[in-house]
């Protein structure tokens, strides 16, 4: 799959975006893992012009990263125009375009998913996004805004005449939010439309390496983009890639897992500070499916996601990893 002259190989598997996810260190550790192109925390096009620090260190892409994509969001023509150039000018691979994120803050303000409600100045600020850069122009969006405007099949095509080299598609409408099952049929009808030629990525659900070889055979896409599987598990794309190589799964002890989730809680911190960086990790700690189905583990969890120091928290890691995960008799099956 080639996303204007980056070739991504044939059915890459890309980290999706997602906000207070998909920083510098835990998109790097990814790419190390497998993934073969990963993506920036959404990027609001407002606080870019208006020069946000924070937001202005969003852009920040290593080397090692590469291929990265930023995405913006926004809901004027002129606000991502500019924000467009401001991104390009960090040189990312790509520029994706946010029509999907669904959250209240975002599309309750017309921007990510709200867009689905305004189609005309969803297609006019794609085109003039893409005419504002030289760097490939991407978009990812949804189904449609709820059961009843499902408009993806026809809204591709028209998406494509704007000039994108890519679309990905989240199988769920914004109404949706992140709940029920994601229904992949239209990814499958758009992909199967004779008209178009850009490469489709599916996304939605894709939690293990059997569900992502069985969609990839299913539905025909040219890409697969894997978002919350991948939250506290970066190394879900060495599986991936691993099974989709030779159908086999790849010994990773949890010795291993640990020290890459040690290497983010240090990153963290070292990137913003002790505090915000702690705060930043809980949720990769959280998820993090090293530390599920353990017997009686409910206080050495609260714990864990409590402590508020580089001191405590590395000296309750080493009590799971010393203590508690060589005793595999504490699973429960």
């Amino acid at each position: 799959m080639k996303i204007g002259n980056i070739d991504l190989g044939e059915r890459p598997v890309m980290l999706a975006p997602m906000e207070d996810v998909t920083d510098q260190s835990f998109r790097q550790i990814c790419r190390e893992q497998g993934a073969d192109m990963v993506y920036t925390e959404f990027v609001s096009a407002d606080a870019l012009i208006r020069n946000i620090d924070s937001t202005l260190r969003k852009l920040t892409i290593q080397p090692a990263e590469r291929p990265a994509a930023i995405q913006i969001y926004g809901r004027t023509v002129e606000s991502m125009v500019e924000a467009a150039r401001m991104a390009e000018a960090a040189h990312p691979d790509v520029l994706d375009i946010n029509f999907g994120c669904p959250v209240k803050k975002v599309a309750g303000k017309g921007a990510g998913a709200g867009m689905l409600r305004n189609i005309p100045l969803l297609l006019e600020i794609t085109r003039e996004v893409v005419k504002a850069v030289q760097v490939p122009v991407t978009v990812k969006t949804r189904l449609g805004w709820d059961h009843d405007s499902k408009n993806i099949v026809e809204l591709a095509e028209r998406l494509q005449d704007c000039g994108i080299q890519a679309l990905t598609i989240h199988g769920r409408t914004r109404s949706q939010m992140y709940d029920g099952e994601a229904d992949w049929t239209l990814i499958g009808q758009v992909k199967a439309n004779p008209r178009m030629t850009i490469p489709i990525i599916g996304n939605g659900d894709i939690t293990t390496p059997a569900k992502l070889a069985e969609y990839y055979d299913r539905y025909g896409v040219d890409g697969i983009m894997v978002g919350r599987a991948s939250i506290g598990a970066p190394w879900i794309f060495r599986e991936m890639k691993q099974y989709l190589a030779d159908g086999t799964l790849p010994a990773i002890s949890d010795s291993e897992k640990m020290a890459l989730l040690r290497r983010q809680i240090a990153e963290s911190i070292d990137r913003i500070d002790e505090r915000r960086g702690i705060l930043h990790i809980r949720r990769h700690l959280a998820a993090t499916p090293v530390l599920k189905g353990i017997y009686d583990f409910r206080s050495t969890r609260i714990a864990m996601l409590q402590a508020g120091t580089r001191a405590e928290l590395e000296a309750i890691l080493d009590h799971i990893e010393n203590d508690i995960l060589p005793d595999q008799s504490r699973r429960i099956l």
